[in-house]
């Protein structure tokens, strides 16, 4: 990764230019079966779809606050890296009411949640292959039927400034210098090393740890991720083949 990298969305653009075919998020659903596994072109063609429906759809400026209520999923991490693309701040688990957009997975407590957000509401079944809700939830767009059509380069009509706000979680507030600054600082002490490592990570998304383990740590250094939902469903042969098949170096739990 380049060290004049300061934004997420920069350190993805330094990954697509360095090796653009190599695997980045590998995500399993071990309740469902579900295993996706996305390039760096790939992810970052959803990246540059989501903030294209976020800047041009949606009409959100830098500054505006997207609330995210969504898991761990691969998903969820297109959406930071959009929220990032554009300059919004990506609220995790945020209050929708205090949201210019709010974010829901499926499940109905979520999305009765979101609905005390008064602006734009989208709704993600996070069924496999990023398919759409049989039936779209009243009030939300489904971000399956929405993204498609975007375009697939993004620019931003404002630059984005490294030095303002760009993810809450936890209630604890960062700028995109930040988290690009944390993720490098911390991923020694998760067993990332630089290009080539590997990390599987069952944690959820709803802490900085969990963000960093699952996305942030691995992008800074040239790394990716196997990210695990319901990992507690497998038992230890089971995770110990995974490790084996998708040639772990080191496990966040």
């Amino acid at each position: 990764m380049n060290a004049t990298d300061r934004t997420p969305a920069d350190l993805l653009s330094s990954a697509l230019a360095a090796d653009p075919g190599r695997p980045l998020v590998t995500f399993y659903d071990d309740a469902t079966g579900e295993r996706v596994e996305l390039s760096v072109a790939t992810f970052a063609n959803w990246v540059a779809k989501t903030a294209n429906l976020l800047q041009d759809e949606l009409s959100v400026e830098p500054g505006d606050r997207v609330a995210l209520l969504l898991p761990a999923h691969w998903q969820t991490a297109v959406w930071l890296l959009a929220c990032a693309s554009v300059g919004v701040v990506a609220d995790v688990g945020g209050d929708p009411s205090a949201a210019d957009v709010a974010v829901s997975g499926p499940e109905p407590e979520s999305l009765d949640a979101a609905r005390a957000c008064s602006g734009p509401r989208v709704a993600l079944a996070l069924r496999p292959l990023g398919g759409r809700f049989p039936q779209p939830p009243e009030g939300f767009a489904d971000y399956a039927v929405e993204v498609p059509g975007q375009g697939d380069r993004f620019v931003p009509y404002a630059p984005v400034d490294p030095e303002e706000p760009a993810l809450i979680v936890a209630g604890r507030e960062f700028s995109g210098a930040e988290v690009v600054e944390r993720a490098r600082a911390e991923a020694p002490e998760l067993g990332l090393t630089g290009p080539g490592s590997r990390i599987l990570s069952g944690l959820p998304y709803d802490t900085w740890e969990g963000l960093n383990a699952g996305l942030y740590a691995p992008l800074a250094t040239g790394g990716s991720v196997v990210l695990c939902r319901n990992l507690d469903r497998l038992d230890a042969d089971a995770l110990d083949k995974r490790v084996e098949n998708e040639r772990v170096t080191v496990i966040a739990r």
